[in-house]
């Protein structure tokens, strides 16, 4: 269930995101229904999921998406324990000093990110996610980036990198699929700007755009194992910083 933050102004193209309860459609994303065990030992926490771009709507796009919208993604640092070179929103553990989840998820987004507080709109909080391996009951918290501020790596200890991935991007069914992690896990994935987006943050993404008006049909039969796709990538990573010499990378035949 969504909750709106009473008086934020939403442009139309965000609308339906605000508006109506992330769906699984398909039954493909396990992300979406996770609640804590009874009695289990929890630990608050709260992501931002922040949406950029002109708050007039594209008429010409499914669901007004402007052409240059996009959201604010973080990858975590490879060196971290948990979750480690995965893709993420900014955010982190409740402080005691936090009015709630909203502040919580701005609070951790300029720590981690840079970001400046007073130029984001918080439009909705959602229902909590429970995280297994980390035990966080985790609320995201949806907002519209009304007064971009610069970004970046802030804490190499934690990211090694942040970005604002376009949302056509995401949406384009070429860089949608599914993966399945060893352990049995299977979920959506989304392949952008070299950065694999699976698990809570593909989950949530992929549930919000089945509610949007955005997303378009890709193909839900594309399953691939996920240490697979990361060692693609890793070598795409390897092969784009060869060196070139006479229109070549060095090693090509």
């Amino acid at each position: 269930m969504t909750a709106s933050v009473d008086g934020a102004a939403v442009p139309s193209w965000l609308r339906e995101v605000v508006r109506r309860t992330p769906a699984d459609p398909h039954r493909i994303n396990p992300v979406l229904h996770r609640r804590a065990p009874s009695g289990a030992a929890t630990r608050e926490a709260a992501v931002l999921v922040l949406f950029g771009g002109p708050a007039e709507a594209d008429p010409l796009m499914s669901g007004g998406l402007p052409a240059d919208a996009d959201v604010l993604l973080t990858q975590r640092a490879s060196t971290m324990r948990q979750h480690s070179g995965q893709v993420a929103f900014p955010g982190g553990a409740s402080d005691p000093g936090d009015d709630g989840p909203i502040a919580t998820a701005l609070r951790e987004a300029q720590e981690e990110t840079g970001l400046d507080p007073s130029g984001v709109r918080p439009l909705a909080v959602l229902e909590e996610i429970f995280i297994p391996p980390s035990g966080f009951d985790v609320t995201p918290v949806l907002a519209y980036w009304e007064k971009p501020s610069e970004v970046g790596v802030v804490d190499p200890a934690e990211a090694e990198r942040v970005a604002r991935v376009p949302v056509h991007t995401l949406i384009d069914p070429r860089n949608r699929f599914q993966v399945r992690h060893p352990a049995g896990y299977q979920g959506p994935a989304f392949s952008a700007d070299g950065m694999l987006v699976w698990g809570f943050t593909a989950g949530i993404l992929a549930a919000l755009f089945a509610i949007s008006g955005w997303e378009q049909e890709w193909d839900r039969r594309d399953i691939r194992d996920l240490d697979t796709v990361l060692a693609e990538m890793e070598n795409d990573i390897d092969d784009d910083h060869l060196p070139h010499i006479h229109g070549h990378r060095v090693g090509e035949r």
